[in-house]
């Protein structure tokens, strides 16, 4: 079975990466979702991608703060897309996290998206989008909510329009 893998550094950052699960929810898409850090348990996360990629993970979404090294641990592990999502933590309020997740070296790419929630969302919108290429379902359902995006402006911009 095809699936996302959420790997968080901490379980402080599932108050945030829950966001990244509802997401893959609304849309169908399963996942996995562990803790395991790239200093803390550096073998624990090695044996977890390779397993993980063995079973049908498509897409890796890494959450990690301060010096956010999770996401380049699994880019330098596999070859699957790894998305990283820079917690705000510490003293630079997710900055580090963020110049640490996307600042990679030439040929070890990651996706990395905003700091916090909205990152965490966007993870899973960038994962169910790649997903999406060889699922015409999925893709549908990526229409379908656009549309009902762009509608809900409409609805918004109607109740409160001032117009000459």
């Amino acid at each position: 079975m095809k699936f996302v893998s959420i790997v968080m550094g901490s379980k402080s950052d599932f108050d945030v990466m829950k966001e990244c699960a509802t997401t893959l929810e609304k849309f169908g898409v399963p996942y996995e979702l562990i803790i395991s850090s790239a200093h803390r348990s550096p073998e624990r996360t090695k044996n977890y991608i390779k397993d993980a990629e063995e079973r049908g993970a498509q897409v890796f979404i890494a959450a990690a703060g301060m010096a956010a090294h999770l996401a380049g641990a699994l880019a330098a592990t596999t070859t699957k897309p790894v998305l990283g999502v820079p917690m705000e933590s510490g003293p630079l309020k997710g900055e580090d996290a963020l110049l640490s997740t996307v600042m990679m070296p030439a040929g070890m790419p990651v996706g990395t998206v905003a700091i916090g929630k909205a990152g965490a969302t966007n993870a899973a919108y960038l994962a169910i989008q790649i997903m999406a290429l060889q699922d015409d379902e999925l893709r549908v359902k990526l229409q379908e909510d656009r549309i009902a995006k762009a509608k809900k402006v409409e609805l918004d911009s109607a109740e409160i329009e001032v117009r000459l």
